[in-house]
């Protein structure tokens, strides 16, 4: 099983196979927009827009898992991304990301990086060309951190 084997909802509700991005390194993190953390937005969109041409993408699924810090609708999520941070690289409808009722993507991302439940909004798993969890960064660690950036740069060859 890989990362390709899932077709999730665009923020917008288009379906939307992630097999799309197959040769890619992919950024997967769960975003919220009242978060200590919701600054990284910025980050993270520098971090899509310097290396996409490399065959880099952020992917962003919106949860609502920790302090509800994630309350708004997928229209309201999209709007603000948009207008406070210009993202630009693709968000998916929101979904739950730890527990029971998390979704199968979350459990795969955990299961194939194990650290247990993803513990807070902005945990950032790093994916690889092949569709394979290659590494799993917390919260605290920034889009520009050295760790992050250094492991991205490996995964695209370069």
């Amino acid at each position: 099983m890989s990362l390709y084997d899932f077709t999730m909802k665009t923020i917008d509700g288009q379906d939307r196979s992630l097999g799309d991005y197959r040769g890619k390194v992919l950024l997967v993190v769960n975003t919220a927009s009242e978060c200590g953390y919701t600054p990284q937005y910025a980050g993270l969109e520098q971090l899509h827009d310097r290396l996409k041409d490399r065959g880099f993408a952020v992917l962003g699924f919106p949860s609502n898992d920790f302090g509800a810090q994630e309350p708004g609708t997928d229209a309201e999520i999209a709007a603000f991304c948009s207008t406070k941070f210009g993202v630009s690289f693709p968000m998916f409808s929101k979904i739950p990301v730890k527990g029971g009722g998390k979704h199968p993507l979350y459990a795969f991302l955990t299961q194939a990086a194990p650290a247990g439940e993803v513990k807070w909004n902005f945990t950032k798993f790093l994916i690889g060309k092949d569709g394979s969890v290659i590494a799993r960064f917390e919260s605290s660690v920034a889009p520009d951190d050295p760790k992050l950036t250094q492991a991205i740069d490996r995964a695209l060859g370069g």
